[in-house]
C-alpha cells in the first residue's frame, strides 16, 4: 500500500494520511445533512438522498484516491443541489426524476469529453472572467437561499424582499448559527461549518426549537425511492417530451458548472499540495474521470451532481499527500450511513449558516474579475446578479454568455471570442425565446 501511494517519495506515512483524510471528512461532512434537506424540497425522499449522498461521496472519493492517487474528496456539490431543486424542479417544473436524468447525461458527456481530450479546448473557449462570475453568482444564490430559508430575508409587497422578524425563535437560531460558524471559520478551525451546524442544532434542542432526535445511530434508510429513478421518465414520456430545450439547457448548465468547478478545485488543491508542475496537473485526466464517474454513479443512486470539494485543502494542510487520505475519507462517509437519525435535527435554521458561509467563500471569485474593463464587467455582473434575482443559475449563465460576444464585438475585440462562445450565444438566445 505505501509503495503504491509512494509514501516514501512524498515524505508521508499512514498517520499523516489518516489524519488528513479525517480532517477533510469533518470539513465537508455538513453535505450529508444539507443535501437531503434541499433535495427533499424537490420532492425526493430525504432518507434515500442521505444514503445516496454518502455512497456517491464514498465511491467518488475512493475512486479519486485509488485511480488518480490524489487526496481530493468528492461529494454532491453545493450550488448544484440548489440549482437542481430551485431552478430545475421548482423553477422549470421538471420532475426530479427527469432532473436526475439530466445529471446522468451531463456526467456521461463529461466522461466522453475527458476521454476524447477536448477538455482544454472547452476550458480555453470560455473566458476566465465568466467562470469566476458563475462561481461567485452561485455563491450569492445559495447564500440567498439560506437567508430566505431561515426567514432572515422574507417577502415584502412593497420592496419584494425585506428583513424578517428577529423576534422569531427559528430566525434567531439561524442568526446565532451564522455568528458561531463565522467565528469558528475566522479562528481557522477545520470543519468549522460542520461544527457550526452541530452547535446550532444543540442550541435549538436546548431552547425547544428543535425536537430531540430519536437516536444518534440507527438503521440505514432505504435507497429504493431514488435508486434508478432517472430511468422513470422513459417509461412515462416520449423522447420528445423528455428532451425539451429546457432539459438541454439544464444538462449544459450541470456540465458547465461541474466541469469548471472541478477543474478549478483540482488545480487549486493540487497547487497547494505542490503537485502542479510547469502549470500542469499530472494525472489530470484520471482525476477528471473520477469526478465524472462519481456524477454518473450519484445520478443512478439518486443525488445531484457530484464534484471535487475545495474542503480537501484542509486535509492537505493537515499533512495529506496521497490517495490513501481519500480512501480514509471515503470509508468515513460509509460509516456515516448509520447516523441518519440526526437528519431529524437538520432544520432550515441549522442549514442556513452552512449555505451563507459557503456562499461567502464562493463570492471570493469576484476578486479575480477585471472590473475596469467594461466589456468584461457587464457580462460578469449580469451573470452574478441574475442568479439570485431570477432564482436561476441557468439564467445567470445564459445572460452572461449572451452579453459577452456583444460587448466584445462593440469593443472591437470580436476576434478574441472563441467560435464556441458564438455558438453558445445562439443556444442561450433560444433558451430565452422558448423559456417558460
Amino acid at each position: 500500500m505505501d509503495r503504491y501511494f509512494q509514501f516514501k517519495e512524498l515524505g508521508t506515512d499512514y498517520k499523516r494520511e489518516s489524519l488528513g483524510g479525517l480532517t477533510t471528512f469533518l470539513a465537508m461532512a455538513y453535505i450529508l445533512f444539507v443535501n437531503p434537506y434541499y433535495l427533499g424540497i424537490s420532492g425526493m425522499d430525504e432518507g434515500a438522498v442521505f444514503v445516496a449522498t454518502a455512497l456517491a461521496a464514498a465511491i467518488g472519493t475512493i475512486i479519486m484516491g485509488v485511480v488518480a492517487k490524489y487526496p481530493i474528496a468528492l461529494a454532491p456539490g453545493m450550488g448544484l443541489n440548489a440549482f437542481f431543486t430551485f431552478s430545475v424542479v421548482i423553477g422549470l417544473g421538471i420532475p426530479w426524476q427527469t432532473a436526475l436524468l439530466g445529471v446522468f447525461i451531463s456526467g456521461i458527456i463529461f466522461i466522453i469529453i475527458t476521454v476524447v481530450g477536448v477538455r482544454e479546448i472547452i476550458i480555453n473557449a470560455i473566458p476566465a472572467e465568466l467562470k469566476y462570475a458563475a462561481a461567485a453568482g452561485i455563491g450569492l444564490f445559495i447564500a440567498f437561499i439560506g437567508l430566505q430559508g431561515a426567514d432572515i430575508i422574507v417577502l415584502s409587497e412593497a420592496t419584494i424582499v425585506t428583513l424578517g422578524d428577529f423576534t422569531n425563535g427559528n430566525t434567531l437560531l439561524a442568526i446565532f448559527g451564522v455568528v458561531i460558524t463565522v467565528v469558528l471559520m475566522a479562528m481557522g478551525l477545520r470543519g468549522g461549518i460542520f461544527y457550526g451546524m452541530i452547535i446550532t442544532a444543540i442550541a435549538g434542542i436546548i431552547f425547544n426549537l428543535i425536537d430531540m432526535p430519536a437516536g444518534v445511530v440507527g438503521a440505514i434508510p432505504s435507497l429504493a425511492p431514488t435508486f434508478g429513478a432517472f430511468l422513470q421518465p422513459f417509461a412515462e414520456q416520449s423522447l420528445a417530451e423528455i428532451f425539451t430545450l429546457n432539459l438541454i439547457i439544464v444538462i449544459l448548465t450541470f456540465l458547465f458548472v461541474d466541469f469548471f468547478d472541478t477543474a478549478g478545485t483540482l488545480y487549486a488543491v493540487a497547487n497547494q499540495a505542490g503537485f502542479v508542475k510547469d502549470n500542469k496537473l499530472p494525472r489530470a485526466q484520471k482525476a477528471l474521470l473520477a469526478d465524472s464517474s462519481a456524477s454518473v454513479v450519484g445520478a443512478v443512486l439518486g443525488t445531484s451532481t457530484t464534484t471535487a470539494y475545495i474542503e480537501s485543502s484542509s486535509g492537505i494542510a493537515a499533512g495529506a499527500r496521497t490517495g490513501f487520505a481519500s480512501i480514509v475519507t471515503g470509508v468515513l462517509f460509509l460509516i456515516a450511513l448509520w447516523f441518519s437519525p440526526l437528519l431529524a435535527v437538520v432544520t432550515s435554521a441549522v442549514t442556513a449558516p452552512a449555505l451563507i458561509v459557503v456562499g461567502i467563500l464562493m463570492a471570493g471569485a469576484l476578486g479575480n474579475i477585471d472590473w475596469k474593463k467594461f466589456e468584461i464587467a457587464v457580462p460578469a455582473f449580469l451573470t452574478v446578479i441574475a442568479m439570485p434575482l431570477t432564482y436561476s443559475i441557468a439564467t445567470g449563465i445564459a445572460l452572461g454568455f449572451v452579453m459577452y460576444p456583444i460587448t466584445m464585438l462593440a469593443k472591437g475585440r470580436g476576434k478574441e471570442v472563441h467560435p464556441i462562445m458564438y455558438g453558445l450565444f445562439f443556444v442561450f438566445i433560444l433558451y430565452f425565446v422558448f423559456h417558460d
